[in-house]
């Protein structure tokens, strides 16, 4: 990477830190800074243009479109004025918004339009975010945000929802490991990005077994 490229990377760092003050647990820097780094890493792996890599996770959730009454567009149109207003050649701010345009889970499932090896590496370092202890944490810390139930017996998960419903769905944090969670292991795109999610995803069924166990005051 040359020195102007790290410099627009430090920029962005500074940029995404102040944006994102005060924003839910998260979706805050610290997940930021943790998909960067687990993109970073995946990135050794793969060959990749590492610069749009680096750019692409730190923007991803610059402006999540749940904290922003669901429009997908807020997002993308920071991140495209930041990175135009740092001289970035069109080119890569073309590929960057279109991986943060279409990174997302986003329920329903729905089928991914835009594939690109760079893509692969940032989406795998999201999902992976979502699972294992951290996953675990970051779900329940979104719950207590929305003010949900942590769990209904008489409110099952709905695995066939729309796109819509999954946005607008206000189900019981437990049902969110169901629609989403457990179904992002076989999701992954990159070898090394599988291999990291077959352990989180144990933690995960670990933790549903004695989260019921508990509930029925069985352990």
């Amino acid at each position: 990477m040359t020195a102007e490229q790290q410099n627009i990377i430090d920029n962005t760092v500074t940029f995404v830190k102040q944006t994102l003050k005060g924003a839910e647990g998260g979706h805050d820097w610290f997940h930021i800074e943790r998909v960067w780094n687990t993109a970073k890493s995946l990135s050794k792996t793969e060959q990749v243009d590492v610069f749009v890599v680096e750019l692409g996770a730190l923007l991803h959730d610059i402006a999540d479109s749940k904290f922003h009454d669901g429009d997908e567009t807020v997002g993308p149109q920071l991140a495209k004025a930041f990175l135009e207003d740092q001289e970035v050649n069109p080119s890569s701010v073309d590929h960057i918004i279109t991986i943060i345009q279409n990174i997302s889970f986003g329920g329903g499932n729905q089928t991914q339009k835009f594939r690109s090896p760079e893509l692969d590496v940032i989406q795998d370092a999201d999902r992976l975010d979502a699972i294992g202890a951290i996953g675990i944490a970051r779900t329940f810390n979104y719950g207590g945000f929305k003010n949900r139930e942590l769990y209904n017996p008489d409110i099952p998960p709905n695995l066939q929802m729309t796109k819509e419903e999954y946005k607008k769905s206000t189900a019981p944090t437990i049902n969110h490991f169901y629609e989403k969670l457990l179904l992002l292991k076989d999701r992954m795109n990159t070898e090394s990005g599988k291999k990291m999610a077959e352990q989180r995803h144990q933690f995960m069924e670990q933790f549903l077994d004695q989260f019921y166990a508990e509930w029925e005051g069985a352990r």
